[in-house]
Protein backbone atom coordinates (compact mmCIF):
# COMPACT_ATOMS: atom_id res chain seq x y z
CA UNK A 1 0.00 0.00 0.00
CA UNK A 2 1.67 3.41 -1.14
CA UNK A 3 1.62 5.85 1.04
CA UNK A 4 0.19 9.32 1.26
CA UNK A 5 2.05 12.71 0.02
CA UNK A 6 1.18 15.70 1.98
CA UNK A 7 0.30 18.63 0.04
CA UNK A 8 1.03 22.32 0.81
CA UNK A 9 -1.45 24.18 3.28
CA UNK A 10 -2.47 26.83 1.72
CA UNK A 11 -4.73 29.72 3.17
CA UNK A 12 -7.06 32.70 2.16
CA UNK A 13 -6.76 34.46 5.69
CA UNK A 14 -5.13 37.71 4.36
CA UNK A 15 -8.50 37.61 2.11
CA UNK A 16 -10.97 37.34 4.46
CA UNK A 17 -9.17 39.42 7.05
CA UNK A 18 -8.88 42.31 4.65
CA UNK A 19 -12.64 41.99 3.63
CA UNK A 20 -13.50 42.35 7.32
CA UNK A 21 -11.68 45.85 7.36
CA UNK A 22 -9.80 44.08 9.74
CA UNK A 23 -5.98 44.53 10.93
CA UNK A 24 -3.40 41.84 11.94
CA UNK A 25 -3.38 43.29 15.08
CA UNK A 26 -6.91 43.08 15.67
CA UNK A 27 -7.32 39.61 13.79
CA UNK A 28 -4.42 38.45 16.33
CA UNK A 29 -6.39 40.10 19.21
CA UNK A 30 -9.42 38.06 18.87
CA UNK A 31 -7.56 34.55 18.07
CA UNK A 32 -5.16 35.26 21.09
CA UNK A 33 -2.11 34.97 19.18
CA UNK A 34 0.67 37.46 18.48
CA UNK A 35 0.64 39.73 15.91
CA UNK A 36 3.68 37.77 13.90
CA UNK A 37 1.56 35.11 14.13
CA UNK A 38 -1.10 36.30 11.78
CA UNK A 39 1.82 37.30 9.62
CA UNK A 40 3.54 34.36 9.47
CA UNK A 41 -0.10 32.26 8.51
CA UNK A 42 -0.71 34.67 5.99
CA UNK A 43 2.74 34.37 4.07
CA UNK A 44 2.27 30.36 4.55
CA UNK A 45 5.42 30.38 6.85
CA UNK A 46 3.50 28.37 9.74
CA UNK A 47 0.88 26.14 9.64
CA UNK A 48 -1.32 26.83 13.04
CA UNK A 49 -2.59 23.98 15.35
CA UNK A 50 -5.99 23.24 15.29
CA UNK A 51 -7.49 25.42 18.02
CA UNK A 52 -5.85 28.19 16.39
CA UNK A 53 -7.84 27.30 12.79
CA UNK A 54 -10.97 27.42 14.22
CA UNK A 55 -10.72 30.07 16.59
CA UNK A 56 -9.42 32.44 13.39
CA UNK A 57 -12.34 30.38 11.44
CA UNK A 58 -15.16 31.61 14.38
CA UNK A 59 -13.19 35.47 14.33
CA UNK A 60 -13.67 35.72 10.29
CA UNK A 61 -16.81 33.97 10.27
CA UNK A 62 -15.74 31.53 7.12
CA UNK A 63 -15.75 27.64 7.24
CA UNK A 64 -12.37 25.85 7.59
CA UNK A 65 -11.97 24.92 4.19
CA UNK A 66 -12.63 28.28 2.87
CA UNK A 67 -9.69 29.33 4.70
CA UNK A 68 -7.71 26.63 4.92
CA UNK A 69 -6.85 23.65 2.18
CA UNK A 70 -4.01 21.44 0.64
CA UNK A 71 -2.48 22.56 -2.68
CA UNK A 72 -3.21 19.57 -4.87
CA UNK A 73 -0.08 17.64 -5.64
CA UNK A 74 1.05 17.32 -9.55
CA UNK A 75 2.65 13.93 -10.88
CA UNK A 76 5.06 15.03 -13.63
Amino acid sequence: MGSLKRGKVINNVRVFRRTLDMTQEELANKVGVHRQTIISIEKQKYEPAIGVVLTISEVLNKPIEKLFYLEKETND
